[in-house]
């Protein structure tokens, strides 16, 4: 299998703190696919709420993300369209 990726630009506000943070966790938590978010050359299970809150992701920051595994392409293009939500 490869591995998926995309780079975005985080459109949420005020990021992806607390609550909006807490729901994305659960989305990817949907998928059965290992999914990855990165900052800053910081990379953390995008199925951890410490991980995510972790990279203290703000809104216009860029991130990466991957996923890999049976579900990765659907995986990346829900969350993508999660985190580039305009809120």
């Amino acid at each position: 299998m490869k591995v998926v990726e995309r780079e975005l630009t985080v459109k949420i506000d005020p990021g992806l703190q607390a609550r909006p943070a807490a729901k994305f966790v659960q989305e990817a938590n949907r998928f059965s696919s290992e999914i990855f978010l990165e900052k800053g050359g910081k990379q953390v299970n995008a199925k951890s709420i410490m991980g995510v809150m972790s990279l203290a992701i703000g809104m216009n920051e860029v991130v990466g993300i991957q996923a890999d595994g049976p579900d990765e392409d659907e995986a990346i293009e829900k969350l993508s369209q999660f985190i580039t939500a305009e809120s």
